[in-house]
């Protein structure tokens, strides 16, 4: 017994009748995009309304060149298919852009949360270093410094002159 042929093993079995057609994974995602993109766009409207002015006007002046009376009962199928079709591609349209605002939106998320771990980071950095700085001896506090210890070591030795005013 073949493989196929046990009831046990997953499995699809294909009619030699029926075409396997193969397309990207994204063909047809694409595609509804692009139909749903062109659907909303001016020019489908214009499109879409001069067939109709046309098919009205050809059915009311020449009836015998559509077969379509009045009532426009194949007009209003038409446009019934066409919209059956256009519903589910916008859907899918939109279904397809919502997933890409969902990864957008993590990713701006992350690089939010990145950048305030950075900032955070930077700050207590900069107030690092700003109570560094409080200890650093700075040019003019060695000086005054150096300015008292020199007068206290010539208070206490007399034999020695004066050190002359003026660094």
């Amino acid at each position: 017994m073949a493989k196929q042929d046990r009831l046990d093993t997953p499995g699809r079995r294909r009619s030699a009748w029926i075409p396997r057609v193969r397309m990207e994974d994204d063909a047809f995602g694409t595609f509804a995009e692009g139909a749903a993109r062109f659907m909303g766009t001016g020019t489908f409207i214009i499109w879409m309304s001069a067939f109709i002015a046309v098919w009205v006007l050809l059915n009311i002046f020449w009836p015998g060149v559509m077969q379509d009376p009045f009532p426009f009962i194949f007009l209003t199928l038409l446009l019934s298919l066409q919209a059956s079709y256009a519903a589910p591609l916008i859907l899918l349209a939109q279904n397809r852009q919502e997933a890409r605002d969902r990864v957008s939106l993590e990713h701006d998320r992350e690089v939010s949360a990145q950048s305030r771990a950075d900032m955070d980071f930077l700050a207590r950095e900069i107030a690092s270093l700003r109570m560094r700085m409080n200890d650093v001896a700075t040019r003019d506090f060695i000086r005054s410094e150096l300015r008292e210890l020199l007068e206290e070591l010539t208070e206490h030795d007399p034999d020695e002159p004066k050190a002359k005013s003026g660094s």
